[in-house]
């Protein structure tokens, strides 16, 4: 049990889902728990600038904060690239809840965003149609995006087509801007992305464990 307010300090791929986490994390959050978001210029640079910057954390960070590490799988192994991470996060001294067991301190959680940030998106197609109002109200039942994590072909690219279809985002899906216009309307409850609902229901443990 904290006694100070724990603090959350996320290490993100990019900026995009940056925008994505700044209107649902006062949502989960509410107010018992404070955070930061750092974004960096995709997984590239996330991944050559993460040692650094945990050995940096590891020389002060204080005993309410935890980091959490998030990064697209991009159809790369899974399990490759979340081990690459917990031992960047060991090497530079850091304990992570995967290496520890159940009930043991932890200072960084890895989370794998599987595919990409738009299957998050299509897990809620309610805020996808509360953002552009032309895209079709069948979208949620057609078969192809039941399953948000198992689009074929990329989420990105077929969020490009269906918006696209509705005449938005026509010179090219704007990663950013989708973001900020479908963000607001998203209901974390409610999505229907496995990957988010792992992501979702870590915080809501997180939240529970310290209050």
């Amino acid at each position: 049990m904290s006694h100070s307010p724990l603090h959350l300090e996320f290490l993100l791929e990019e900026p995009s889902l940056e925008e994505v986490l700044s209107y649902i994390l006062p949502e989960i959050l509410r107010d018992k728990i404070t955070f930061r978001t750092h974004a960096f210029r995709g997984k590239k640079d996330l991944l050559k600038n993460l040692p650094g910057r945990l050995k940096g954390y590891s020389t002060w960070l204080p005993e309410n904060y935890k980091i959490i590490v998030m990064i697209d799988e991009d159809r790369e192994n899974c399990q490759y690239l979340k081990q690459q991470l917990e031992v960047i996060a060991q090497s530079a001294g850091l304990t992570t809840k995967s290496s520890n067991s159940p009930n043991q301190p932890y200072q960084v959680i890895n989370r794998i965003v599987i595919e990409e940030l738009e299957a998050w998106f299509f897990g809620d197609v309610n805020a996808i149609r509360q953002a552009y109002p032309k895209v079709s109200p069948n979208l949620a039942k057609q078969a192809k995006y039941r399953d948000p994590d198992a689009i074929q072909g990329g989420t990105w690219e077929t969020l490009e087509k269906v918006l696209q279809r509705g005449g938005y985002h026509k010179g090219g899906l704007e990663k950013l801007r989708a973001a900020r216009e479908i963000a607001p309307h998203m209901n974390p409850s409610v999505n229907r992305s496995r990957s988010f609902q792992v992501f979702y229901k870590s915080l809501l443990e997180i939240t529970e464990i310290h209050h």
